[in-house]
């Protein structure tokens, strides 16, 4: 009888492995906050690791007087780490009694001597939930395997932020999540509004995925990533954090205001005119305002309050008060944004205005925080004419004034988690090549409405269809 070969085990990836490790804080912390318990840990490995790297650097290149100063690392995008700070002393202190306060004095340190981290680290976070000494140090021996700077161009610790920040969304589960974005769905809002150069914003930022997947978009397409400057604002102060790590770990400046507060009340980005919007505000979210606060707001200029019960197009309005006279935006809303009638005369209004441009139908399910179905909004300032600067080729948009393209995607996107969806590449690049088909000038013969797909409708058509 022949022996059965059993087959090899598939190697852990290092996402998997750390996250593996992080499971084992179960029950010690809660889901919401182990996140903050594994990044901050994380952070400061690849910052060591890099500062080590520009050290040895320094000492090669015979400049070992200048080890110790700040300017020599920040001028390569490279944090100062004190001694208290690095990896090599927190690994060698890790069996201590006192390693939370270490850990803690670490991120202070590093926070103090980086202005660019302000307010981005937790602060006295690991001696105030009291975890046990030897998970601390399980945990520390594993993130210290892991090389953050093995592969440039994988981005390891983006990679391993990331995946941590999906597989909290879904452990957080429904109505926690919202910090996070579908990585499928934000590529798909940059590819359709194409941010190259100019201003970014997220007035609902979250933990900055917006800004991330614009960054790689600029790159993937030989962009500079120099020409583009990025605005956002967050309400939910560790989510605040996040995004400022996120952004840190990336080497990707960016002004997220003075402190997390709402958009609403506290607009930290009043005189911006941004060249593209991307923002998956909340859904749906009632009670966003006080019933008599912001009547007068400047942000409804031209258009009516938005109704106190949903603040849907509270965030349009802001959205569009941002726009530069070029700009366009995509963002993400519930589906009865679309028939809400308490807003008619808003969503009429901007029909008017010739501001829609896309409307985009997602398939359920592709949600941590939610499972209602959710639609992608385009909007465009300049329907009239748009020229991109696809990194030194020029194109040119002469939009269709007066129609919207309707996109419906329920049928597409794969499952993955045995309960999510996520769009395919392809399934992006379909949308991509119908969208900018439809806008060009060039190729709008290759346009054509497909039954159950996509249709571009007049705006006598959506009076028709209710839609006004």
């Amino acid at each position: 009888m022949a022996k059965k070969t059993s087959k090899p085990k598939k190697q852990k990836s290092i996402e998997e492995t750390l996250w593996d490790s992080a499971n084992k804080l179960r029950g010690s912390v809660e889901p919401a906050e182990y996140k903050h318990v594994v990044l901050g840990l994380i952070f400061l490995k690849f910052a060591s690791d890099k500062f080590e790297q520009r050290k040895q650097e320094l000492i090669s290149e015979g400049k070992e007087k200048y080890i110790d100063m700040v300017e020599f690392y920040t001028m390569k995008n490279v944090f100062y780490l004190p001694e208290i700070s690095r990896w090599t002393y927190l690994i060698e202190n890790a069996k201590q009694s006192d390693i939370s306060l270490k850990i803690d004095t670490a991120l202070f340190t590093v926070e103090k001597n980086n202005p660019a981290l302000k307010g981005a680290l937790p602060d006295n976070y690991y001696s105030r939930i009291n975890l046990e000494q030897s998970k601390i140090s399980a945990l520390l021996d594993t993130i210290n395997n892991v090389d953050t700077l093995r592969d440039k161009e994988q981005d390891l610790v983006g990679r391993v932020y990331e995946y941590f920040l999906s597989k909290f969304a879904i452990a957080e589960g429904k109505g926690k999540g919202e910090y996070y974005t579908p990585k499928s769905i934000v590529n798909l809002i940059a590819e359709l509004i194409e941010p190259y150069n100019g201003k970014i914003y997220d007035p609902c930022c979250g933990s900055g995925g917006m800004f991330v997947q614009s960054v790689k978009f600029v790159e993937s397409h030989h962009g500079n990533k120099k020409n583009i400057s990025i605005y956002g604002q967050e309400a939910t102060n560790t989510t605040y954090k996040l995004a400022k790590m996120n952004l840190a770990i990336r080497g990707i400046s960016a002004n997220f205001g003075e402190k997390a507060v709402s958009t609403f009340t506290n607009d930290q980005h009043k005189d911006l005119k941004a060249d593209f919007v991307m923002a998956n505000p909340p859904f749906n979210q009632k009670d966003w305002r006080a019933s008599d606060e912001l009547l007068s707001d400047p942000r409804w200029n031209g258009y009516d309050v938005p109704p106190v019960s949903n603040a849907n197009y509270a965030w349009i309005l802001n959205i569009v008060s941002k726009l530069s006279v070029n700009g366009v935006a995509g963002f993400l809303l519930a589906n009865g944004a679309l028939g809400d009638p308490d807003t008619i005369s808003i969503r009429t209004q901007l029909i008017k205005n010739d501001l829609v441009e896309s409307i985009i139908v997602l398939p359920r399910d592709m949600f941590y925080s939610t499972d209602i179905s959710v639609t992608l909004w385009i909007l465009n300032a300049n329907k009239k004419s748009r020229t991109i600067d696809h990194a030194g080729k020029t194109v040119n948009y002469r939009n269709r004034q007066k129609e919207v393209l309707f996109i419906d995607l329920r049928r597409c996107g794969a499952e993955y988690e045995k309960k999510y969806i996520q769009l395919t590449e392809q399934d992006v690049e379909k949308v991509r090549s119908t969208y900018h088909n439809w806008q060009s000038t060039k190729y709008k013969q290759d346009y054509q409405n497909i039954p159950e797909y996509c249709y571009s409708a007049t705006y006598k058509e959506l009076k028709i269809m209710d839609f006004l």
